[in-house]
């Protein structure tokens, strides 16, 4: 059975709300100025890169099912994060680091897993639910 993308009323605004978060961790990945967060969590950063990247793919999985489709935007995501990581690197107070890479690339291989289950059907649920 050929996988097809739900038929969602508010797609345009799905779209820009995760063209918006893709945005912001652009701006928050390049900023000479990074938020801290200091959570007392061990491997603290690691998991908000997790997390983030986990996010920005499921985000694109509720609205993206056909597989070519989900192929490519696993494949922008993972170089996103790559290519965020390498560009810290030329900033005097942010640097580059392989475990950051890893973390980014852990959190779309999960947001990958759960986006074969029923849970990508979670923003065509949140709009019946509002309908």
């Amino acid at each position: 059975m050929q996988a097809i993308n739900p038929d969602l009323r508010y797609r345009k605004l799905w779209l820009l709300v995760g063209y918006l978060l893709i945005a912001l961790v652009i701006f928050l990945s390049l900023t000479s100025s990074p938020v801290e967060i200091d959570t007392d969590l061990p491997y603290q950063d690691k998991l908000l890169h997790a997390l983030a990247y986990f996010l920005l793919t499921f985000w694109f999985m509720q609205i993206y099912h056909i597989r070519h489709h989900v192929f490519r935007w696993v494949i922008f995501f993972l170089c996103l994060g790559l290519l965020l990581e390498y560009l810290q690197g030329f900033d005097s107070r942010r640097y580059s680091e392989v475990g950051d890479m890893l973390a980014n690339a852990l959190g779309v291989a999960v947001a990958l897993v759960l986006s074969r289950t029923q849970l990508r059907f979670m923003l065509t649920r949140l709009e019946r639910y509002i309908a």
